[in-house]
């Protein structure tokens, strides 16, 4: 008897599951978006450019809107990089610097183009770490805050400070897709 109650409520678990999807939780009308280049109010060369291209590719991988121009789009992605800072993190014994944070903060708004309403305004910020060596495979530093170094994380590696560009605006475009899908 219990088993059978045990089944039931498993099977209706299951059942219910199949039906959630977060894309479900955007307006029903709105199934586009435009990302705009983003403007970068620092003197960081190509950030607006890095920035703009990794929400493009966040949002092509993800499929939850169709991309498409400013001026057909049910929606549209405005950002501004505000600021870019890299601050010493970790020091030996000496007071040297081994480590360095860059912490990129963006200002952005979704815009519903239909009921000509911001749907979410708000700032994000991501970092990523690096150090003076040269080589982020074997720097000692858990350069993308995931919990593995070195030789044992498969995605550590390039030019030191563009690494952690690039896993910076990486976490920032994953907070902005989480809060478009979750918003609702």
């Amino acid at each position: 008897m219990v088993r059978k109650i045990l089944i039931a409520i498993f099977a209706g678990s299951l059942i219910s599951c199949g039906f959630y999807s977060l894309a479900g939780s955007i307006p029903p009308h709105i199934n586009s978006i435009a990302i705009p280049l983003v403007e970068n109010q620092t003197a960081e060369f190509g950030m607006a450019e890095s920035v703009t291209d990794n929400l493009l590719a966040s949002f092509t991988e993800e499929n939850i809107l169709r991309l498409a121009d400013e001026n057909v789009a049910d929606s549209i992605l405005r950002g501004s990089i505000i600021r870019v800072d890299d601050r010493a993190q970790t020091f030996t014994g000496n007071e040297v610097v081994t480590e360095y944070r860059l912490t990129i903060q963006l200002d952005l708004e979704w815009y519903d183009v239909k009921n000509d309403v911001a749907l979410l305004h708000k700032n994000y910020s991501g970092w990523g770490a690096y150090g003076l060596s040269g080589d982020i495979s074997s720097d000692g530093i858990d350069n993308d805050g995931d919990g593995v170094l070195d030789a044992d994380d498969d995605d550590e590696f390039g030019e030191p400070r563009s690494y952690a560009t690039r896993i910076a605006i990486e976490k920032i475009a994953d907070e902005i897709l989480n809060d478009i899908m979750t918003t609702w």
